[in-house]
Formats: structure tokens, C-alpha cells, sequence
């Protein structure tokens, strides 16, 4: 049974308790082989914040790695997956808790490798600080560019640049500072503004828990005396006050409140608020909690909130202080990290969900993304929806796109911005397409299932549709009968539907491109 602390000496400092201590979330990340897993074993271990029973596994999966000379394999303290430590590398993010006498950490273990980019992604959605490490022989990277582009699209502004194995570089101090001025053009090339950079030896254990005496040139913390002092993000305290309603509690017949987790800012019994969209104006009666009712709620507390009136409230929908500036927006400009092997596709139909809220959305204008890429698009959404540029809340402003058909998560997104300067700079809604079939009519139908799976609306245009409503009269006239169906087509595409004209009608080109139905469905998916 695991009770024993792997002991501090009697002159280390080991962890204390303390329930003022203040929490730091951050990451490892960088390229493959860069050594993150080993440097968090290693920081755990010389922190002293092993059980004996972890100390004992971590002894006995080095003799099963053959180690040698007996070393240690910390990456094994992190590595929990059978792949993982059959291959020596990371694949999901392993997250790990510790605490020093001051303070408590959360540290994302995450991928290094590129068809891993979208677990790095997700590691690092929730996190203060990022440790972006660099191998001392092989300096920056492709993925140590990559990872810290996404740290930075996330609003992280604290970064590590921890150039590791310097056992392996000689302890070179020239070569380090190569390596930061490396980065250091990176950086202002990406626009980081930031960034602390400490030589250290995730397997030799210099400068991670204490200060190495093999590199005396370097003044600077070790990495654990940085995470323990450095500052971590200051509450915005002039947000308002915004909670996304996520779940309507009706506990008695007299009983109706609306739960969430605050946002922003703070509430008291009896301020004002608004309902979005609907703008519907309403006070604060009551502020319950699990444990009783409050006084006055804040950021990151989660509450029900019980209002002075019965107005329409519902899951989605935000409760903000009255004299709060949050727009309703119906399109974005937003950065995305594509998480999917099948590639973004401009006016196809996707669930975008924010939050609570979860609404259809496309992506009207945007760069081309396959797997791991990075980009920017414009989003149109079905209605108006509160939201905030990501640079400003995190709950408010960033989102994910999930495929409709099947539910993937398909994409990050972060709101960068509006549109703004009027109409003339504002997207219209794209209008539905007019595609001509050919190949095996019957499949004509399967199309249309495809399209309005994945929310698009559509309309199989065929003869027996046409001579049944519109040109019964027509007899024998194809031209006729051509001309009719191409002003329906039109008439239908700019009501934003997507007309499929079967191949039982007379060809038009002038309505548009064709589309071979004797082609896989697979073929099909450039039409949605």
C-alpha cells in the first residue's frame, strides 16, 4: 500500500501543507525526443514527491528497459501506456499532480511527435505556463516552431524555452546561447513577447530541482525555482460579470434556477442582469451553492443563480451584468487547429459548440487544413451568439467544430476578432448550389441523405417533380421543360438550398458543374 514519501534529506526543503498555496497548470512540449517525459520523472523524483511503491516500479521498469548502469528511466513515471513505453514515446497527454512547500502544480505531459499535434493542442487548452523544450545537439525545430505557435494562439504568455541534454552538448555555454537567439528571432517572428530560457539536464537533474554546479555561467533559477516563484495570470478584475447557463434546475415547484460556472467578473444578490440573446432584464434573487447560498459569486465559482422574474432562460443561453459589453455576433474570425484527417471544407454545415452553446456553422471564407494545420477562417453562424475574442476570455472565446454526421471533434478554434466597418466587410450567407447528376439516378436520393446529414438543406430536382407541378403543359418540348427547371434551380439555390438536378432532365450547362453518382459516395463529399 503506497503511505511513504520517498524522504527528504534532513537540510532539503519537502512539501508542506498549506491551504493558501496557489495552483500552476502547465506543459511540457516540443519535438519528439526532446526528453519532456524524462524531465518530469526527473522533477519528481528529485523533489522528493515519490510514494515507495512508485519508487519501486520506477526501479523495476529501468531493469525491464535495461538501463545502463542501473540509471533510471524517469520517463516511465509519465509514460503510462503499454505503447508508450514499448516505444519510448509519448502518445496521450498524461497529466500528473504534485506540490512543493509552495506551491501546487497540474503539469500536462504531452506528445512531441506530429501526428500527436492534436493531443498537444488539447493539453495545452487549459494551462497557465508552457515548457517548450529544445535538444541542445539538434536546437529548433519544425514541432518546436509548431507547438509554439498553438501555446501562443491559446493566450499562453508564459514560456519555458528549456534547452535540455546539455550532458550531451558538453555543458557548452555557446551553444545555448545559440539556441536562444535562435528562438529569440522565432519568437518576434510569431509574435511572443516573452519567454525564460534555463540549460538543464532532464537525466542528469541539472538545474530542474536544484542549480547545476556543471554550468556555473548560467545565473538564472532551476526550472522548479522559476514554476514556484513566477506570478501566475492575474484575474481580469474589470471583466463583467458573464455565466454561460448550462443546466436549468427546476428542484421544487417553486424552484427554478439556472446553473453555470461564472466566467468573468462578480455577482451580488439583487445586481441587474440581461439574458442573451433575447436581452430580457432581470435581478439576482438568489445565489445558491451545494453548500448553502452566497452573498456574491465570482470567476470560475459554480453557481445557480435564482432571478427576480419568470422570463425565458435556458441551457445556451448567458446571463450577463446588465451593463456588460458582450456582442451577439453571426460571424467570426477565428484561428483553428484541425484535429481531423479529413480536411475543412468551405460552406459545408458543422456543429460549432461554445461553451454551453451548440449551433451550426460553416466556414465561409478560410486557408486550406488538413491534419495538424493551423489557420485562419471566417465562420458564419446559423443565429446571433454572445461571444468574446479569445485574447479576452477563454470560456467566452474559444470553441470547437464537430461533424455533424458522426460527432468527431474536428477542430480548436479561438474567436480572433468581428467583422467590422459596416456590411460591405460582412460575409453573406453562401447560397445553395445547383449540381447536375449524371451516372445511376437512384442515387440521386443517397446524395441528398449525405447533404442533409450533415445539416445542408438540398432538393432533388427530377422530371417526374417537374411534369407533376410545374410543367405538366410541356409535352414533348425538352427545351421547354430544360428552361423551367433551370428557373426553379436558381429560384431555390438563392433560398440557400442545394438543388440536385437528376439526370432524367434535359442537360443544362449553365446551371453548373456535374457530378458522376456512379462514383463512390466518398467522391461525393466536395458538394457538402
Amino acid at each position: 500500500m503506497a503511505t511513504a514519501l520517498h524522504a527528504a534529506a534532513p537540510d532539503e526543503k519537502g512539501p508542506a501543507t498549506s491551504p493558501d498555496k496557489t495552483l500552476l497548470r502547465f506543459i511540457t512540449c516540443g519535438s519528439v525526443d526532446d526528453g519532456k517525459s524524462t524531465l518530469i520523472g526527473r522533477l519528481l523524483y528529485d523533489s522528493k514527491l515519490l510514494l515507495d511503491d512508485q519508487l519501486a516500479a520506477l526501479e523495476a521498469d529501468s531493469r525491464r528497459a535495461g538501463k545502463a548502469g542501473g540509471a533510471l528511466d524517469f520517463a516511465s513515471l509519465v509514460d503510462g501506456l503499454a505503447a508508450e513505453r514499448e516505444q519510448g514515446i509519448t502518445i496521450d497527454v498524461a497529466y500528473r499532480f504534485f506540490e512543493t512547500g509552495r506551491r501546487k502544480f497540474v503539469v500536462a505531459d504531452t506528445p512531441g511527435h506530429e501526428q500527436y499535434t492534436r493531443n498537444m493542442a488539447t493539453g495545452a487548452s487549459a494551462a497557465d505556463l508552457a515548457v517548450i523544450l529544445v535538444d541542445a545537439r539538434h536546437g529548433i525545430l519544425p514541432q518546436t516552431r509548431r507547438h509554439s505557435r498553438i501555446v501562443h494562439l491559446l493566450g499562453i504568455r508564459r514560456i519555458v524555452l528549456a534547452v535540455n541534454k546539455m550532458d550531451l552538448a558538453g555543458y557548452d555555454e555557446a551553444r545555448f546561447a545559440a539556441i536562444v537567439a535562435d528562438y529569440a528571432a522565432f519568437a518576434a517572428e510569431a509574435g511572443i513577447e516573452d519567454f525564460t530560457a534555463i540549460p538543464m539536464s532532464g537525466l542528469a537533474g541539472d538545474n530542474v530541482a536544484r542549480r547545476s554546479r556543471r554550468m556555473g555561467w548560467y545565473r538564472g533559477p532551476s526550472l522548479l525555482e522559476y514554476l514556484e516563484e513566477v506570478p501566475g495570470e492575474p484575474p481580469a478584475a474589470d471583466e463583467a460579470f458573464r455565466l454561460p447557463v448550462q443546466w436549468v434546475n427546476r428542484a421544487g415547484a417553486d424552484f427554478r434556477g439556472y446553473a453555470g460556472t461564472v466566467a468573468s467578473g462578480r455577482l451580488r444578490v439583487g445586481d441587474p442582469v440581461r439574458i442573451l440573446p433575447s436581452g430580457a432584464r432581470t435581478r439576482v434573487a438568489r445565489i445558491v451553492t451545494f453548500d448553502g447560498d452566497l452573498a456574491e459569486a465570482a470567476a470560475g465559482q459554480p453557481v445557480t443563480l435564482l432571478l427576480a422574474d419568470h422570463i425565458d432562460c435556458s441551457r445556451g443561453d448567458m446571463i450577463v451584468a446588465d451593463d456588460a459589453e458582450t456582442p451577439l455576433v453571426e460571424q467570426v474570425e477565428a484561428d483553428l487547429i484541425w484535429m481531423a484527417h479529413e480536411p475543412l471544407v468551405p460552406g459545408r454545415s458543422y456543429w460549432l459548440k461554445l461553451g454551453t452553446l451548440t449551433v451550426a456553422a460553416s466556414a465561409a471564407r478560410a486557408e486550406p487544413l488538413g491534419l495538424n494545420d493551423i489557420g485562419r477562417a471566417t465562420i458564419l453562424l446559423d443565429r446571433p451568439v454572445p461571444a468574446l475574442p479569445y485574447r479576452r476570455s477563454r470560456r467566452l472565446g474559444g470553441f470547437i467544430l464537430i461533424d455533424r454526421a458522426t460527432n468527431a471533434t474536428l477542430a480548436a478554434g479561438m474567436v480572433a476578432g468581428f467583422p467590422s466597418g459596416g456590411p460591405e466587410n460582412r460575409l453573406e450567407r453562401p447560397g445553395g448550389r445547383i449540381i447536375r447528376l449524371a451516372g445511376d439516378p437512384a442515387r440521386a436520393r443517397q446524395a441528398h441523405e449525405r447533404l442533409r446529414a450533415r445539416g445542408r438543406t438540398s432538393f432533388v430536382l427530377d422530371r417526374a417533380s417537374l411534369l407533376t407541378e410545374l410543367a405538366s403543359d410541356v409535352g414533348a418540348d425538352e427545351a421547354e421543360l430544360a428552361r423551367r427547371g433551370a428557373a426553379v434551380a436558381r429560384l431555390l439555390s438563392r433560398a440557400g438550398v442545394t438543388v440536385l438536378i437528376a439526370p432524367d432532365l434535359p442537360a443544362t450547362a449553365a446551371l453548373g458543374p456535374e457530378l458522376d453518382l456512379s462514383d463512390p459516395p466518398e467522391s461525393w463529399d466536395w458538394i457538402i
